[in-house]
């Protein structure tokens, strides 16, 4: 099989690669400068993809929703980057000669917006507010490709854990410091997920053939931010006596603390049990010992 997949320099990207080299899946990055080898270009008008003989294509670029406050100018850049940018790679898809038979675009659980403690799967409705409309977007411009017979999963990313980078990379300073705490009440629902079942899920994805449409990618047991707070507090050994007040983070991060910080989503990755997929860290506190390296 051979799978190009957008966005590899990411923190979801680059451990896909990893993954899939190591299932002798031949990958192709696409990249913005000139390519070599393998690699292929953003310049889709270039001749490099007709002759790729590509079987999956794996679309996870697009701008970064949680560095800097979100601006007018930030919120067109992460919509432009998720909608356009993949209409961009379906309008090129549909033009090949020999398209690919699986397309696997990134999407998130901002889909669903602020939910409280409803429990929410891949048939729940959308919700209201800016990232629900990017969300929207971005999944209807990916199956824009399914006219072709191109089988569409739409990938709805929770909270990734990855020290490498994410939320948890920017969380473990403040943790490690003892200056960590529940965020607001504490009792909005993160929908979390180890990095390794990401690309795991990815890569389920990408070869079961019955798996097609949203996808919710977060692990089977969500918790509460206090529970999250006291769990990875408890993995680092760290007191987390120090709260941040809701009004604190919509002082320090603006709107983008409303939808990142205090949105409460409850999701089940129904989708991905029903179809045999068994996570490899579905408890928080083996997952965060996991990516964290501590026994």
């Amino acid at each position: 099989m051979k799978v190009a997949v957008t966005g590899t320099s990411g923190l979801i990207g680059s451990s896909l690669v990893s993954l899939l080299s190591k299932k002798n899946i031949t990958v192709s990055r696409v990249l913005r400068g000139d390519p070599s080898g393998n690699e292929l270009s953003w310049k889709l008008e270039d001749g490099d993809w007709n002759s790729a003989s590509i079987d999956g294509i794996v679309h996870l670029a697009g701008e970064n929703i949680a560095t800097g406050r979100w601006t007018k100018e930030k919120k067109e850049r992460i919509k432009n980057s998720r909608i356009e940018g993949t209409k961009r790679l379906c309008d090129h898809m549909l033009k090949l000669p020999a398209p690919p038979s699986v397309f696997v675009c990134a999407s998130a659980i901002g889909f669903y917006g602020d939910r409280g403690s409803e429990i929410l799967n891949e048939d729940s409705s959308r919700g209201d507010g800016f990232l629900p409309d990017v969300s929207v977007g971005w999944e209807e411009a990916a199956h824009t490709v399914s006219s072709k017979g191109i089988r569409v999963v739409n990938v709805r990313f929770g909270v990734v854990l990855s020290k490498r980078g994410g939320a948890l990379a920017k969380m473990l300073t403040p943790f490690k410091m003892g200056m960590g705490g529940k965020i607001g009440s504490g009792k909005q629902y993160m929908s979390w997920v180890a990095i390794d079942d990401v690309t795991g899920a990815i890569y389920h994805a990408l070869t079961m053939d019955s798996l097609k449409g949203p996808v919710n990618v977060t692990a089977p047991n969500p918790a509460t931010n206090k529970e999250f707070t006291k769990t990875l507090g408890r993995v680092l050994k760290r007191p987390t006596v120090m709260p941040m007040p809701a009004f604190a983070a919509r002082l320090a991060f603006g709107e983008m603390a409303n939808d990142l910080l205090l949105a409460s989503t409850r999701v089940a990755p129904k989708k991905l049990l029903d179809t045999g997929y068994d996570f490899q860290y579905p408890e928080l506190e083996s997952a965060l010992r996991h990516v964290l390296g501590i026994d």
